[in-house]
């Protein structure tokens, strides 16, 4: 079967708000302080990239949230938003 477009089957990264970043943060670094002396090195490995990865994502979050603000349109100038133009009779 295919599969309709927006499901989870279309090989799409889940998008996390900061919120369930930071929590996936602190399960990982827990994930990592319980791992015995004889976990894989690869799989400990994987763990702290993902991790450095997920603090470089919250460390740029308030950067990008500044950024999308001073780019977003400014609302009430010009054409009303939404609408679509009077036709003439």
């Amino acid at each position: 079967m295919r599969a309709f477009h927006g499901q989870l089957s279309d090989n799409q990264p889940i998008r996390r708000n900061l919120a369930e970043k930071q929590k996936q943060l602190r399960d990982l670094k827990e994930t990592l302080a319980g791992m015995k002396s004889h976990t894989s090195p690869a799989l400990k490995e994987s763990v702290r990239k993902r991790i450095a990865q997920l603090e470089a994502e919250i460390s740029a979050a308030p950067v990008l949230k500044s950024a999308k603000k001073a780019s977003a349109p400014r609302q009430g100038t010009g054409a009303p938003q939404g609408r679509r133009p009077m036709r003439g009779k």
